[in-house]
Parts: C-alpha cells; sequence; structure tokens
C-alpha cells in the first residue's frame, strides 16, 4: 500500500481530535437546550442552597485557576469538569458565579463567542453597587475563602502570610487597600476567617522580624471537599491528581474519614 493510501485509510478510520471536541460541543449544546423548565425546576429542588454554594466557588476557583494560564473558558470545559451533575442548573450557578466575580474581584465574566459559548475575564469598569454582605446571594466571602484554601492546600498545607497576599493581589484584591465590599480585607483574612475556625494563622518561630503562617482551620476541613479541589487542579493543568503525592493523599484520607 503506499504511503498517501495508507495515510487515506489512516484518516477515515476515526475522527481527528478536533473533530471529537466539535462533536463533544454539539453533545453539551444540545443537552442545554433540550432541558425543560420542569427539568429545572426538579434540580433546584433537589439540591440545597450550601451545594449551590460550593458548586458556584468551585466554579469561581476553576475560572481563576484558567484566567491565571490567560486561557479563554469554554461552556462545555466548565459543565464536564464542575458542574458535572448540576448541569440543569448551569444558569442559575453562572449568574451566581458572574455576580461572585463583579461583588468580590471587580471582575466581569465575558462571552466572547456566543457560538462556542467561550468566556474571558476582564476588568469591571463600572463602579460596584454599595451592598451589604447579607444581601449578596452568593456570599462573594465564600469564592475569596475558597481561594486562599486551595493555596494553602497545593502549596503543602502551609503557607507563609506574605505568599497569601502576594497571591490576593494578583486577583486584584489588595490587603493593603480598603475594598468597596469588604472594607479592611487584612483584617477579614486574620480575624473574621480565623474566628470562624475556617483559617489558622501563627507565628513562625525564630524569625527577625516576625512572621506568620496560615493552615487550614477545623471549619474548613468539615467543609470544604479537598478531593474536588484537586480534581479541578488536575484538569486545569491536564495532570493527574495522583501525580501530586502529598495532596493526592490527604484527600484521599479526608474523603475516606467523612464516609
Amino acid at each position: 500500500m503506499s504511503q498517501r493510501k495508507r495515510l487515506s485509510a489512516s484518516q477515515n478510520k476515526a475522527p481527528s481530535r478536533s473533530q471529537a471536541a466539535v462533536e463533544s460541543d454539539d453533545e453539551d449544546d444540545v443537552t442545554f437546550t433540550q432541558l425543560t423548565s420542569t427539568q429545572v425546576q426538579r434540580a433546584r429542588e433537589s439540591f440545597t442552597p450550601v451545594q449551590i454554594d460550593r458548586k458556584v466557588a468551585e466554579v469561581v476557583q476553576f475560572v481563576l485557576i484558567k484566567d491565571q494560564r490567560k486561557v479563554p473558558i469554554r461552556r462545555a470545559d466548565i459543565a464536564k469538569h464542575v458542574i458535572k451533575e448540576y448541569k440543569a442548573m448551569y444558569q442559575d450557578i453562572m449568574k451566581r458565579v458572574c455576580r461572585t466575580f463583579e461583588q468580590v474581584f471587580g471582575l466581569k465574566l465575558v462571552e466572547i463567542d456566543s457560538k462556542s459559548h467561550v468566556y474571558i475575564l476582564t476588568n469591571k469598569l463600572e463602579s460596584l453597587p454599595e451592598e451589604p454582605v447579607s444581601m449578596v446571594p452568593t456570599s462573594p466571602k465564600y469564592g475569596l475563602l475558597f481561594t486562599i484554601l486551595s493555596v494553602i492546600f497545593m502549596k503543602g498545607g502551609v503557607v507563609k502570610e506574605a505568599l497569601v497576599w502576594n497571591f490576593m493581589k494578583k486577583l486584584r484584591v489588595d490587603p493593603g487597600e480598603r475594598h468597596d465590599l469588604f472594607g479592611d480585607v487584612k483584617k477579614l483574612v486574620t480575624d473574621e476567617f480565623v474566628r470562624q475556625k475556617y483559617l489558622e494563622i501563627a507565628r513562625i518561630p525564630h524569625t527577625d522580624p516576625v512572621e506568620f503562617e496560615f493552615r487550614w482551620g477545623v471549619r474548613a476541613e468539615k467543609e470544604v471537599s479537598k478531593k474536588k479541589l484537586l480534581e479541578i487542579v488536575g484538569e486545569l493543568f491536564d495532570q493527574d491528581p495522583h501525580s501530586w503525592t502529598q495532596q493526592y493523599r490527604e484527600a484521599a484520607a479526608a474523603e475516606a474519614s467523612q464516609r
């Protein structure tokens, strides 16, 4: 068989990666467009507010990590890697995700391709509304807290205070400046989150000037799934969660203890 014939036969055996991706996207579109109002209502009744809040936080984390790599975010990826069994709630969840980005980070999640459903994060130019935290349906604080917890977890369970502040600055939340929604950001993290047992802060011995480090608090250990967090990071960086040996063992142990 000639090289040209072999090549032709090979091409006819299976669709290319790009063709497979298009077919997958088409299937996702069918899933979304075929949802009835009854299915959506049943989904709303099936999940608790706490479950929805956690799913919103997971989507926020997914988008933030994608944005660090400056990679456009596809609806198909959000649905596959994060939304999963909550697909009927996609529109509700994404509305709250957009609200979180605007309220917490001063960012806007913009759909740049309505056909392929691709999003990017942009600076939100308009001023933020003056609204108390209690009026925000998906507590922006939870999204911010989830981000900090993920940094601590992926860095081995303990990080210096300076690293947390530097990471937050990259997300346009400066602990040295008063935030429109949070007020004193540094106080929120080192006081409120610590008092609520989401974070623990401790002085690092023998440091001059004095340095502090953060760890997960007992409430975070109970409420946040390390397994799901690690799965999200693995999908984003095309890496098997097992490759983060320490984190995987910790996540597996936490999952087993909650059964």
